[in-house]
C-alpha cells in the first residue's frame, strides 16, 4: 500500500514512536511531511511515546498514533495498563506495530519468540489488532478504522500490525550527521587499543555486526565479545553486571546514542556502582541507523557531560581519529569508571554481514572465556 494513502486514511495529526526497519516507509514519510515537530516526535523509547500520546489526547481530545517495532511491546505494557486503559484514564490510541519475526517469515533470532507472540500479547492487553499485508487495500484500512472508532470512543486502544513490505514509499529520505569517522573505523581503533584479555559488550544493531566482522578480518575468535543482538538499551547494564563480578577484567561497553537514550537511567546506576575497569564508549551519530536512519535527539546532546553528571569519573569526547586514539590511551591508563563519546558519521558498508554464530553459541563461548576454559 502506498504510504501516503495509508497515512491519509488514518486521519490523524499526531504521531510518536521509535523507528523500525519494518516501518521505514512510515517513518520516512512522516519525517518528510512533518519533520520533528509538534505533530511528529521520535521518542526515546516506546513507553515514552505512549506518554506523549496521552498528553496529546489530554490537550486536544483527539486520537494519537504511536508507531513501534513489536520488540517494543514490552516497553508499552506499563503505560498502556496503568495510564491508557479504560479502568484508569481511558485514553484512546492507535498503535502501528512492525511485525518482526512473523511465523513463517525468516528473521533474526532475537525476533522469533516476540514474533510468535505479537498478536497474542496485544490481545492480552485488550488491544484488537488488524494485520496489514501487501494486498491490504486503503478501503480495508478505512473500514477497520470505522470499527475502531467505537473502541476509541470508549477510551480503548487498537492496533494495525504491519507485515514485511506491506507499506511502500518511493522517495529517498536521508539524514546524515556532521561526524567524519565511520563506526566500523572507530571500532577498529578501539580493538587496536584493547588488550587481549579485555571483554566487550556491544549494543544491538550495526555495532555488533561490525565487531563480529572485524574479528573475522583480524583472524581473531569471538569468545571475548558478548553481542547484544536484542534488548535495545540494556547493553550497559549487561556490561555492569559482568564488571561487578569480574573486577580484575577490563570491560568495554560499545553503545550507541539511540540505545543510551532508550534507557538513559542505566547511566546513573553504572555511575553509582563505579566499577574501576569499565570503559563505556558511546558512538554518537545522532541516528537510529540500524532501523532506517531517522535522527535521534542525541545529535544535539553532549552525552559525555550527562555521563559525568551520573558519576562517571573520567569522561572524554572525540571527533577525529587523533583525538580518539589519544582518549583511548588515557582511558586505559585512568583505571577508573570512564565514558568516551565519539562523534560519528552515519553510513555502513553495503556488504556488511551478520554474525554466523547463534546467540546461544555466543553466550557459551563468552562464558567459557570468562571461566578461563
Amino acid at each position: 500500500m502506498n504510504i501516503e494513502n495509508f497515512v491519509d486514511a488514518l486521519d490523524a495529526d499526531f504521531f510518536a514512536g521509535v523507528p523500525d526497519s519494518q516501518l521505514k516507509a512510515l517513518t520516512a514519510f512522516l519525517f518528510d511531511r512533518y519533520g520533528i515537530s509538534s505533530q511528529h516526535v521520535i521518542a526515546a523509547n516506546e513507553g515514552n511515546a505512549v506518554a506523549l500520546a496521552a498528553g496529546y489526547h489530554l490537550a486536544t481530545g483527539k486520537v494519537p498514533v504511536v508507531y513501534l517495532q513489536n520488540s517494543g511491546l514490552g516497553n508499552i505494557i506499563n503505560p498502556v495498563a496503568s495510564l491508557l486503559h479504560q479502568k484508569v484514564y481511558g485514553i484512546p490510541c492507535l498503535f502501528i506495530v512492525g511485525w518482526r519475526g512473523e511465523p513463517g517469515v525468516h528473521d533474526e533470532p532475537q525476533h522469533i519468540f516476540q514474533g510468535e507472540r505479537t498478536i497474542e500479547l496485544l490481545e492480552q492487553m485488550q488491544i484488537p489488532a488488524f494485520v496489514i499485508g501487501q494486498h491490504t487495500t486503503e478501503a480495508e484500512v478505512r473500514s477497520k478504522l470505522e470499527e475502531y472508532r467505537e473502541v476509541f470512543h470508549k477510551g480503548g486502544q487498537a492496533a494495525f500490525v504491519v507485515r514485511k513490505n506491506a507499506l511502500e514509499y518511493t522517495q529517498q529520505t536521508s539524514f546524515s550527521s556532521h561526524g567524519i569517522m565511520r563506526r566500523e573505523e572507530i571500532l577498529s581503533h578501539i580493538l587496536d587499543a584493547a588488550d587481549e584479555n579485555d571483554l566487550f559488550v556491544s549494543t544491538t544493531g550495526m555495532a555488533s555486526r561490525e565487531l563480529f566482522e572485524l574479528r573475522e578480518a583480524r583472524g581473531q575468535d569471538h569468545a571475548r565479545d558478548f553481542l547484544t543482538v536484542g534488548s535495545m538499551g540494556h547493553c550497559s547494564s549487561i556490561a555492569l553486571g559482568i564488571a561487578l563480578q569480574k573486577p580484575e577484567r577490563r570491560v568495554w561497553c560499545i553503545d550507541g546514542d539511540g540505545s543510551i537514550l532508550m534507557h538513559m537511567g542505566a547511566l546513573s546506576v553504572v555511575g553509582a556502582n563505579a566499577p574501576k575497569r569499565f570503559i563505556h564508549v558511546a558512538i554518537n551519530n545522532g541516528s537510529h541507523e540500524s532501523v532506517g536512519g531517522m535522527p535521534t535527539v542525541a545529535g544535539n546532546l553532549e552525552l559525555s557531560q550527562i555521563a559525568k553528571t551520573c558519576g562517571y569519573t573520567y569522561v572524554a569526547c572525540a571527533a577525529d581519529f587523533d583525538a580518539l586514539d589519544d582518549a583511548l590511551q588515557r582511558l586505559k591508563q585512568a583505571e577508573t569508571l570512564s565514558f568516551l563519546e565519539v562523534k560519528a558519521a552515519t553510513g555502513t558498508r553495503k556488504n556488511l554481514g551478520r554474525p554466523t554464530t547463534s546467540p546461544i553459541e555466543n553466550k557459551i563461548s563468552f562464558m567459557n572465556f570468562l571461566a578461563g576454559k
